[in-house]
């Protein structure tokens, strides 16, 4: 029993290796893609490849949009579909938005401060270690 619960922790665990190209079919960047989530709900993220940044309002284990939408996504920096996706109140340098991002394209911005978004309230009641705390309601 105990070795059956080895080999599913690391199939939970296992990688995936992605290669972004660009149009001339040149690297461009490689990325491992985690199965497991790697932030949470309140961690401000900042997307690797877009100039915008938010804050995590919620997690889908794998992908959970329109075929539509994934096929919408430049096929050269096309994420992998099987890695958690988050859904984000995002912000740039000229608007608001929500945002639903893969994994493989976030990392960590809690260095350069708060998220503006004008909705953050409804949902935090603060910062904590640059970390925003969820607001203790009751949850469907």
């Amino acid at each position: 029993m105990v070795e059956k619960n080895k080999d599913k922790e690391h199939e939970i665990n296992e990688e995936i290796n992605v290669n972004y190209v660009n149009k001339q079919n040149k690297q461009i960047g490689k990325v491992n893609v985690v199965k497991d989530p790697l932030f949470n709900i309140g961690d401000i993220v900042k997307h690797r490849i877009y100039p915008f940044r938010g804050v995590i309002v919620d997690v889908d284990p794998e992908f959970s949009n329109t075929e539509e939408w994934y096929q919408s996504i430049p096929s050269e920096i096309r994420p992998s579909k099987e890695q958690p996706y988050y859904h984000l109140m995002a912000e740039n340098s000229e608007t608001f938005y929500s945002a639903y991002v893969s994994q493989q394209n976030l990392l960590h911005d809690s260095e350069n401060g708060p998220v503006e978004h004008p909705d953050i309230e409804q949902m935090f009641t603060g910062m904590r270690k640059g970390k925003y705390l969820l607001k203790n309601i009751a949850r469907n």
